[in-house]
């Protein structure tokens, strides 16, 4: 059978690696943020001639427009995120762009003001703060029979505040390379990921207190063990099957849904790993007081 628990100090160390590098890629990097958390326009145009993104580009920075970003919907339509547009303004860049490329077609425009999407993140901060608070509450009182129910329910909130951690640090490595910013697809992501994550913990935790209520075994390191190990394949196989849909819909959807279905592709990778090698390896290592061994992971 195989150990999980028995390599638990050094899958934690890892999962500890992995946070501290998306700390320094967040502290370096920072995240880049849409339209939606930031003031600015977005104006959507179709061009008769077929025009490629990486010229448009070329021509944004020439017209002045240097920290534009461009993106393609599956219709076919270039959007163009920059600072807030003035009507005069959004004119004149109309203009440069057809003397550049030839007859083109506003599809649609949009302002954002600071103020809006100030309140536009306060809220997503919210949001996101209330639904760990939930799964808090909630993971502790659905398993309130068991011994320190409160343990279950820290070590699920551990487990999904890395998975957002890794999030995060990936989204800003891909802000910084692709200029990618998050929107409010990004925090829906955000929030389809705590779901799926809280559900995955779940299942390996009501195995681990049937194991307990069976009395399989006195040693809580062995009944942890194998209640992971029962419930490796149902794990695997829903996030495989899971992850087969979200591919599907980001060859297929494309840029409308672009940050949504990257975010809970990642996630639901990190939050695989985490169910399994972080929550429950936490609750062993509380349940045993071993906090103080982390510098010997070669000890079982």
């Amino acid at each position: 059978m195989l150990d999980i628990i028995g390599k638990r100090f050094w899958f934690l160390l890892v999962s500890c690696a992995l946070a501290l590098l998306c700390v320094i890629f967040l502290a370096v990097f920072g995240l880049e943020l849409g339209i939606d958390f930031s003031s600015g326009s977005i104006l959507t145009l179709s061009f008769e001639e077929e025009v490629e993104q990486s010229q448009l580009e070329q021509e944004l920075a020439n017209l002045g427009y240097n920290n534009a970003t461009i993106e393609r919907n599956p219709e076919g339509d270039l959007l163009i995120t920059t600072v807030e547009l003035t009507p005069e303004e959004k004119n004149q860049l109309k203009e440069g762009l057809a003397a550049k490329f030839g007859t083109l077609n506003e599809k649609g425009f949009e302002n954002v003001d600071p103020i809006i999407a100030k309140e536009t993140a306060r809220i997503a901060a919210i949001a996101v703060a209330i639904a760990a608070v939930g799964i808090l509450i909630y993971i502790t009182w659905a398993f309130r029979r068991m011994p320190s129910p409160f343990r279950y329910g820290t070590c699920g909130i551990i487990a999904l505040a890395f998975n957002i951690l890794v999030v995060l640090g990936i989204f800003a490595i891909l802000g910084a390379i692709f200029r990618w910013g998050i929107n409010l697809m990004f925090i829906t992501g955000v929030l389809a990921v705590i779901g799926y994550s809280v559900n995955n913990t779940v299942v390996i935790f009501d195995r681990i207190r049937e194991n307990l209520i069976k009395g399989t075994s006195t040693d809580f390191k062995v009944v942890v063990n194998n209640s992971l190990v029962e419930s490796l394949s149902r794990s695997f196989n829903t996030s495989l099957t899971t992850i087969i849909v979200v591919l599907a819909l980001l060859l297929f959807v494309g840029a409308s849904i672009q940050n949504f279905t990257v975010t809970l592709l990642i996630g639901i990778i990190i939050g695989t790993f985490s169910s399994i090698y972080i929550a429950p390896t936490l609750l062993v290592v509380w349940e045993n007081r071993e906090w103080g061994r982390f510098l010997h992971p070669t000890q079982s």
